[in-house]
């Protein structure tokens, strides 16, 4: 079953990371969560820094 990932670089998702891996987020499962892939890290780093002020 194939991973997917997400390039910072080029903004494009990944089959089977082709590029460096300094340039990529994942691996995801679907290509769907690859795409939304800033929105999720964003998300957790809102929580955490959530969490920090608490």
């Amino acid at each position: 079953m194939p991973k997917f990932w997400y390039n910072m670089v080029t903004h494009q998702v990944e089959e089977d990371a082709m590029s460096d891996w300094s340039q990529l987020l994942g691996p995801f499962d679907t290509r769907e969560e690859a795409a939304k892939a800033l929105e999720s890290v964003r998300k957790h780093n809102e929580a955490w820094d959530k969490d920090d002020d608490d």
